[in-house]
């Protein structure tokens, strides 16, 4: 796994109400400190690529469909510089991801439906000074490509 990368796995509580599910509570070893949160959505068989930040943290949690995130390593000095890794996090693998500075990041949608992440990052955007950086998700120098692997 690329270094300062964490993954936090999540219980489902469910019962004849419906279902509860704690995301990320200031108690556990994944949290950092709070920034934001949001939700970002992707229609099937998008990709959102690629983008870093270079003082935040990302917290990714997909609640509605599923998506593959994958993340790509960059980072001169790294242990893991060059390395590629994939999750794939929705309602059949409910987990939070926590992705470090310095490493690109993005996803695809791979349910039938519209799927919806959330994200709590680490600082609050600031939309005169974003601390986001991007390349274009196919035409880059990241090894990945974004095509369904059939076998």
């Amino acid at each position: 796994m690329i270094d300062g990368v964490m993954v936090k796995q999540l219980k489902v509580l469910p019962d004849e109400r419906g279902r509860l599910m704690e995301i990320l509570r200031e108690d556990d070893e994944i949290y950092m400190r709070f920034g934001q949160v949001y939700l970002t959505t992707g229609y099937p068989g998008v990709v959102k690529a690629w983008h870093y930040h270079k003082i935040q943290f990302d917290h990714f949690c997909v609640v509605k469909g599923m998506m593959k995130v994958v993340l790509y390593d960059s980072r001169e000095g790294s242990p893991t510089k060059g390395e590629v890794n994939e999750f794939f996090l929705g309602e059949h693998r409910p987990i939070v991801l926590r992705i470090p500075p310095l490493v690109y990041h993005g996803f695809k949608t791979i349910s039938g439906e519209e799927a919806f992440l959330i994200n709590v990052s680490t600082q609050t955007y600031k939309y005169d000074a974003p601390d986001e950086f991007r390349v274009p998700p196919h035409d880059n120098d990241i090894p990945y490509d974004w095509a369904r692997k059939d076998g």
